[in-house]
């Protein structure tokens, strides 16, 4: 008769103490299985960082687990006896120790969820599916939320985040009397060759042997690990952690919205990598950052900006993922077919802008948020690009990219391909926005000031060309009816010009043409 109580599985994004199915977990009884399988390497075209990131983080865990006593099966990518799938795995565990129970905490992406729900059947065991408790919210509770609402704004939810945590709240009034400083959050940035630098964490012989693997296995993804300088502890992650607020926090909330080619992390925290797979605990963070602001390091507006993308955006946008899904990920209001252009995966275009952020995403699995959403993002949906092909890309090559955080971000909110359900208005731009907040075009051979020709910012003719050719989806958002009444009192000249310009870009782009 087996003496093996309860098999708890523990996924690649969930490396954390406090999860739910480690809860009353006994070392003596219990054993806990990890694995790395080709399924979930290569669902999308993963970037080689954040493999290794994800793949390192999880072994190092596993080590803290033996430290702790527990018995850990953990199963190398390449394995021999490796089926390649979570299912696969479980099964091969099963039939080696039989269990009486399997527990495991609720998967973060829709697809793997569904994947746990055959496995009662499947194994004929009692498989006991755990909340997520590292969200503050449950999803149950946001669609309770959601009920009495006619349009789901995420600032309503931050306000009531807010109240919930007591983050930044003096009594029943927002700190500073406002609850949101984000007005004072977006100043252009200086090159700064004073500015701190962000930690990095030199690879240690249990993360060099994942590097050597993901070269080995995954030659033809983007990027290298050459350079590789995650945190993969919690107590390496805590150490960003405290750099961000000794050393950026103060000065993260005017220049959060800015973008320099020189310094691609500017004063930004570099923590979301390590909040998502577990190794942060998110309302951990917003109080340490709330505690700088306390003790007078850290201003208002800084401090305000960074918990509201933790408790107000992170929260909300995956309470909309489960809200929405599945199908969420097939909207396409625009009608957008565009396949993506070959310069997504090497950075070769003309677009100082974008090839900056795409060399940036190709050296280091990262670009923050007005990277992602006004530079390639803008272009994206300027240029009608596909939706779905888009958010496969954002997933594939950001190394905090997990479908619940990155699909809303990319579907809802860069591509407003459904339509406005998750934000007002598209989040569309000419040149003139990325010329203020950031230094790319003065180094671009396209001149940002010119409206249309050859020359021109393709920014400046491709905006136009998206407001009028998506006029009956557009033209009645009150929104957007500034822009319609300037475009009808342009000359037909410069119509002309603008539909001209951009309908020769985008052939060019047809046609693989450099850009």
């Amino acid at each position: 008769m087996s003496t093996v109580r309860n098999l708890i599985f523990i996924l690649g994004d969930q490396l954390t103490w406090s999860l739910s199915s480690l809860e009353a977990a006994d070392p003596g009884r219990d054993i806990i299985l990890m694995c790395e399988v080709i399924e979930e390497a290569t669902y999308a075209h993963h970037h080689k960082l954040k493999m290794a990131l994800i793949f390192s983080a999880m072994r190092h865990f596993a080590i803290e687990l033996r430290e702790k006593g527990f018995d850990v099966r953990y199963v190398h990518l390449d394995d021999v006896d490796n089926t390649g799938s979570f299912t696969g795995e479980l099964a091969r565990t099963v039939a080696a120790i039989s269990p009486k129970r399997i527990i495991v905490t609720e998967a973060s992406e829709w697809r793997v969820l569904q994947a746990m729900k055959p496995w009662k059947s499947a194994f004929g065991l009692p498989v006991e599916i755990r909340p997520d408790t590292r969200f503050l919210v449950s999803k149950q509770d946001f669609q309770t939320w959601t009920q009495s609402r006619r349009a789901l704004t995420m600032e309503y939810f931050y306000r009531d985040m807010r109240r919930r945590t007591g983050l930044l709240m003096n009594g029943k009034d927002p700190e500073g009397g406002r609850w949101n400083f984000d007005a004072d959050n977006r100043k252009p940035a200086q090159a700064d060759l004073f500015r701190p630098t962000h930690p990095r964490f030199p690879p240690d012989a249990v993360t060099r042997d994942v590097l050597d693997l993901v070269e080995r296995r995954f030659p033809r993804n983007m990027g290298s690990t050459a350079q590789f300088s995650f945190a993969v502890t919690r107590s390496d992650a805590q150490k960003a952690a405290d750099a961000f607020v000794r050393d950026f926090l103060p000065d993260f909330g005017k220049t959060q919205d800015a973008m320099l080619k020189e310094e691609p992390f500017l004063n930004h925290a570099l923590l979301s990598f390590y909040i998502n797979i577990g190794l942060l605990d998110p309302l951990e963070i917003c109080r340490m950052g709330e505690r700088a602001y306390r003790e007078g390091h850290a201003p208002l507006n800084s401090v305000e900006g960074f918990i509201r993308q933790i408790i107000g955006w992170r929260e909300y946008i995956r309470g909309i993922y489960w809200l929405k899904m599945p199908g969420y990920e097939k909207s396409n209001i625009f009608e957008a077919k565009r396949p993506l252009p070959d310069f997504f995966w090497t950075g070769e275009t003309d677009m100082a802008c974008v090839s900056s952020v795409i060399t940036q995403t190709i050296k280091h699995a990262y670009a923050h948020h007005i990277q992602r959403l006004m530079v390639v993002g803008n272009f994206s949906m300027l240029a009608g690009l596909d939706p779905y092909a888009v958010h496969e890309w954002y997933l594939a090559v950001y190394a905090d990219a997990f479908e619940w955080v990155e699909l809303p971000n990319v579907i809802g909110m860069s591509q407003f391909a459904d339509g406005g359900f998750m934000s007002s208005k598209p989040y569309a731009a000419s040149g003139a926005y990325i010329a203020r907040m950031s230094n790319y075009c003065g180094g671009c051979r396209y001149d940002v000031s010119k409206k249309s020709g050859k020359d021109a910012c393709p920014f400046n003719a491709l905006y136009w060309d998206f407001i009028v050719r998506n006029a009956d989806s557009l033209s009645k958002n009150h929104r957007l009816a500034q822009i319609y009444s300037s475009w009808g009192r342009m000359s037909l000249e410069k119509r002309k010009a603008y539909r001209n310009s951009a309908s020769k870009f985008l052939q060019k782009l047809d046609d693989g043409e450099r850009v």
